[in-house]
């Protein structure tokens, strides 16, 4: 059963933007293995741009519960590629509120925009 939807559109060059203005918005909003593909290179602006939408979508997905964290909620690959979220904490614990034991999630990006939609889901 779907408990919940979210989508999240993010401009990139304002994402960007931000990311400069702000040298710790990085840390503070991506987990160390999310900054980094799993070749150990940092990832993009553009890949982090998605994950940042994915992450605001987990959210919208939940209700946007107040007190989530941002690391709590970590948007991983898998070695084919696709990307899943990993719930830990905060995000953890209002997912198990509501039932939810299963994410969906897609990621894309084009030209300015990276969007991602996300779906909660209970067996």
């Amino acid at each position: 059963m779907i408990v919940g939807i979210g989508v999240d559109v993010v401009s990139i060059p304002r994402f960007v933007a931000a990311l400069e203005r702000s040298p710790g918005l990085r840390d503070r909003l991506f987990t160390a293995d999310e900054q980094r593909g799993r070749d150990g290179r940092l990832r993009s602006d553009t890949s982090l741009a998605a994950r940042f939408a994915a992450k605001e979508a987990v959210a919208k997905a939940l209700g946007a519960p107040l007190g989530m964290e941002w690391h709590d909620c970590e948007i991983a690959v898998d070695d084919s590629g696709r990307p899943s979220v990993r719930a830990a904490g905060t995000v953890a614990e209002a997912a198990r509120a509501q039932g939810v034991d299963r994410w969906h999630l897609s990621l894309s990006h084009d030209g300015d925009v990276a969007t991602a939609y996300v779906v909660a889901e209970s067996a």
